[in-house]
């Protein structure tokens, strides 16, 4: 299958013994694939493309390109809030001092977070008029 409108599968791309990256050995010594039961184990290797990591970032650089948003043009869909998330929005949120929290974490070391929750909502509380 090669559809022009959707470009070329990255399987269609694949060519026996091309590698791309190798994932770094394994160092958890407490961990071991024989304590895993043997119904959640795999038969036979799972059938992935063999591409080299060129050719990985090409073919996905380019079917991003194949996606419309608010980097490429004008996007009037959905809601005000959905239009737009400026980038650094994103990257806060995805700061490891709030994604790395748990929920039964100790109080005492979640101050800095709950004062940043807080000073939000006190903002989007005066932005929308409820404060």
């Amino acid at each position: 299958m090669n559809n022009t409108y959707y470009g070329t599968l990255i399987f269609e791309l694949s060519k026996p013994g091309r590698k791309g990256y190798s994932l770094p050995k394994n160092e958890l010594s407490d961990y071991s694939i024989a304590q895993l039961p043997e119904n959640l184990l795999r038969q036979e290797a799972p059938a992935l493309p063999e591409v080299d990591e060129l050719t990985v970032v090409r073919h996905y650089t380019n079917m991003s390109n194949n996606n419309f948003g608010v980097d490429t043009g004008f996007y009037p869909l959905g809601s005000c809030t959905m239009k737009y998330n400026p980038k650094i929005n994103e990257e806060m949120a995805a700061h490891p001092q709030f994604t790395a929290l748990h929920p039964l974490q100790n109080v005492e070391t979640v101050q800095g977070a709950l004062s940043a929750y807080y000073q939000l909502q006190r903002s989007l509380s005066e932005i929308a008029g409820m404060a």
